[in-house]
């Protein structure tokens, strides 16, 4: 129930699940949500699902699509006319493209609630006060936060990792409209400055000292210490 908690669902809510599998979480899902729509790629698992949710299909409160996350196109939400979340137990080897395809996208969630590795949430909240290409990224788009960890033990087959359950809220595109930067440039930027973590900033990025003299950041600074908003100096210093 935290991840329901967290996503505050209200019952106008357009809920997007992934991997419904046997259908627990949905199940509590459409006790709160207006609809949920459940991505399942699993063909075996849809006729359990259907059965299980007969009445909820029929409904409309309920929409199965046999499909690979990975081929969800989330332009298609527009057509709701309402925001939605999106709040899933995710395979946790497709966490950052999951992440990527809904944060990216035009049609964007408010809100994703997911079951993330323990590591993994760390590492977005820079716990260890150690930013990465992951925590930017995701800090560019929203703001992330762990609601709880959740031991191995606590699920059936127990995996080989701990858990915790991740929100990224307040969710938008304002941070590169605010500032009057690209997407595509401050990204692409993100990406050679987390190049080589051993080297500087300066020389992943290749700039020149006069150039780097105009970004008022100490030639010895490496990426990982940077903050979201010294990234928006740095793109605009360029």
């Amino acid at each position: 129930m935290d991840m329901v908690h967290a996503g505050d669902i209200k019952a106008d809510d357009v809920v997007i699940e992934i991997g419904p599998g046997k259908g627990v979480l949905t199940e509590k899902l459409l006790f709160f949500a207006g609809k949920v729509i459940a991505i399942e790629k699993d063909r075996e698992l849809i006729p359990l699902l259907q059965e299980k949710f007969e009445k909820e299909i029929k409904s409309s409160k309920l929409e199965i699509l046999e499909k690979d996350v990975r081929d969800f196109d989330p332009s298609i939400m527009s057509f709701y006319n309402l925001p939605y979340k999106v709040i899933a137990n995710i395979p946790y080897y497709i966490t950052g493209e999951i992440m990527r395809k809904f944060l990216e996208a035009d049609c964007q969630p408010e809100q994703m609630v997911l079951m993330v590795q323990k590591e993994v949430a760390g590492r977005i909240i820079a716990r260890d006060k150690k930013e990465s290409i992951l925590s930017i990224s995701i800090k560019a788009y929203g703001t992330p936060k762990v609601i709880r960890k959740v031991s191995a033990g606590s699920f059936f087959p127990k995996p080989n990792v701990d858990s915790a359950v991740l929100s990224i809220e307040n969710i938008s595109k304002d941070f590169f409209i605010k500032n009057k930067i690209s997407e595509k440039k401050f990204f692409e930027m993100l990406k050679k400055g987390f190049s080589s973590k051993r080297k500087k900033l300066s020389s992943n990025l290749g700039f020149k000292k006069e150039l780097w003299g105009k970004s008022g950041l100490s030639e010895n600074i490496r990426a990982e210490e940077l903050f979201l908003e010294d990234w928006v100096g740095l793109v605009k210093s360029i």
